[in-house]
């Protein structure tokens, strides 16, 4: 049984060899992404078509993900590189009008001009991925008068959240619209946004997508509170969501941070949209060639609740051993799902379905659920009939087949789904099915005698018109 879970893979200097990048792609990673906050616009491109180099000599299909950087909301520097220490009860001001590289002992910049207007007396700010945490004692002026209430270093243009949330910053910048210009010349299927509050974030993000020429699906980075209050409407308005811990723990709490994220991972699968868990998911094997056991379980719980990627950040980009941490999660991952029921009985829903297609996707997961059937065939231009049958906990693997070849780089994120390029138009209409069936047996994929689910659409080519399905048996050729 294929693994179900997807893999997703920072690109970084770590990754940068050929060999490294085969050797990644070869050990399971389904989703190359790339931070868009480090590096330039020639390195990205590198990246890009080293992975798809790769890729398409192993005979993979992957997909590429570009995450923009958004309002991250820093400190500015100080004087000495290596920061200052601050102490419990320490008094410390943060001054927008401080100069930018003036940081001491007492004081230091900020490079969020507002932030004075947006905060007041009783807040608790925390900075550095909440390792030091001030309480706001004042405002006056630029002047933000701080007491310290968990010290330790503190260095150069570090992070800052409000605990709570609530500060304005937008969620695009005028550097993310430059980057987006970028992604419209590269083979991008999907774009994280970062901190989007609500959903017209998410339509002003794909309208400046399409303006640029786009068609890169919208990943909604929940890592801001406010997106758990508009969770809803963030899933609905984006096509993936993305729980983003590190920024979301420092807002809401970490104590708080696995219920919500099993809450996030729940919603977005009622509402038929992927989801990805990342942040510090084998975080120690930057350094360690093994996981501590508290990170197997964290990435094998993700896998239980039903996530439909686990994404990995500097463990890959920067670390010591980026293939081996991807091998390691795919381990996990094929071990987590060992555990659960491999078929699960479709629940029992009073919804009306206002799309043929989707009728068609649930009714081929109520009888795959009934019928001893080896695999799903969805021949498909879009990719949305495998969607949605990925949203039913099932063990039975979904093969997307698709002319498209972003179609099938965007299913790479789908749980349980599996692209493979085949263009029905070349085939006469009421022999598809059965060259698709001996397609996968030639690829050794299925094997002669599956029995095996088939959809696909009457009307060849157009999306949106899957409107039959039938159980076939596979055959390596046609009678």
């Amino acid at each position: 049984m294929p693994r179900r879970t997807k893999i997703i893979t920072t690109l970084g200097p770590a990754t940068d060899q050929y060999d490294k990048m085969y050797a990644l792609i070869e050990a399971g990673a389904n989703i190359m992404r790339i931070n868009l906050s480090h590096g330039s616009h020639d390195e990205h491109r590198k990246r890009i078509e080293l992975a798809m180099s790769c890729a398409k000599e192993l005979n993979k299909t992957i997909g590429i993900l570009l995450d923009l950087q958004g309002p991250k909301i820093r400190i500015a520097k100080f004087q000495n590189p290596e920061g200052i220490l601050l102490k419990d009860g320490d008094t410390f001001f943060l001054d927008a009008n401080c100069d930018k590289h003036a940081g001491n002992q007492t004081e230091v910049g900020l490079d969020y001009p507002e932030l004075p207007q947006e905060v007041s007396a009783g807040d608790q700010l925390l900075l550095d991925d909440g390792r030091i945490v001030m309480s706001v004692v004042g405002v006056k002026g630029s002047r933000i008068e701080c007491r310290v209430d968990n010290g330790g270093r503190l260095t150069n243009n570090k992070g800052l959240n409000r605990k709570g949330g609530g500060l304005s910053a937008p969620s695009l910048t005028e550097k993310d619209i430059n980057d987006i210009d970028f992604i419209a010349t590269q083979p991008v299927d999907y774009v994280a946004l970062s901190f989007p509050r609500e959903a017209a974030d998410i339509h002003e993000a794909r309208r400046l997508l399409r303006q640029a020429g786009s068609q890169a699906q919208i990943v909604a980075k929940i890592e801001r509170a406010e997106a758990i209050t508009n969770i809803d409407e963030l899933i609905d308005a984006a096509d993936a969501l993305m729980v983003a811990r590190g920024d979301l723990g420092v807002e809401i709490g970490f104590a708080e941070l696995p219920g919500v994220q099993k809450h996030i991972i729940n919603r977005a699968r009622e509402r038929d949209k992927p989801v990805i868990t990342a942040t510090q998911m084998m975080e120690s094997m930057i350094h360690n060639s093994i996981p501590t056991r508290a990170e197997v379980s964290d990435a094998a719980n993700a896998i239980l609740d039903g996530t439909d990627a686990v994404m990995l950040s500097a463990e890959t980009a920067t670390g010591d051993y980026p293939v081996k941490v991807v091998s390691t999660l795919n381990e996990i991952c094929l071990a987590a799902e060992r555990h659960r029921a491999p078929r699960l009985m479709v629940p029992e829903t009073n919804e009306k379905y206002d799309r043929h297609d989707k009728a068609i996707a649930m009714a081929a997961m109520t009888i795959a659920s009934h019928v001893p059937i080896k695999a799903i065939v969805a021949l498909t231009e879009s990719g949305s009939t495998p969607l949605w049958m990925s949203r039913i906990r099932s063990g039975i693997p979904i093969y997307a087949l698709s002319r498209d070849p972003s179609t099938c780089r965007r299913v790479t994120l789908y749980r349980g789904v599996y692209p493979v390029e085949f263009d029905l138009t070349l085939h006469k209409i009421w022999e598809i099915s059965r060259q698709a069936l001996a397609l996968l047996v030639k690829q050794g994929i299925l094997q002669e005698g599956d029995k095996v689910i088939v959809t696909k659409g009457d009307v060849l080519g157009v999306v949106g018109h899957t409107n039959a399905l039938k159980i076939l048996t596979a055959q390596a050729k046609l009678d």
